[in-house]
């Protein structure tokens, strides 16, 4: 008996997978900081309005 482990390779499967979760993870980040500067802008323009002229 050997103790021949099989190696395991990178299949194409696997770096779509990869490359998926990474287009997932980078929509993620953008659509959160898009969210963000609108609310900033937002607060500006709120803040703005009510501000003593």
């Amino acid at each position: 008996m050997t103790d021949d482990k099989p190696e395991k390779t990178s299949s194409a499967a696997d770096h779509e997978r990869w490359l998926g979760r990474g287009v997932a993870l980078r929509a993620f980040f953008y659509i959160f900081g898009t969210h963000l500067f609108a609310g900033f802008v937002w607060l500006l323009f709120y803040l703005g309005q009510h501000a003593q002229k």
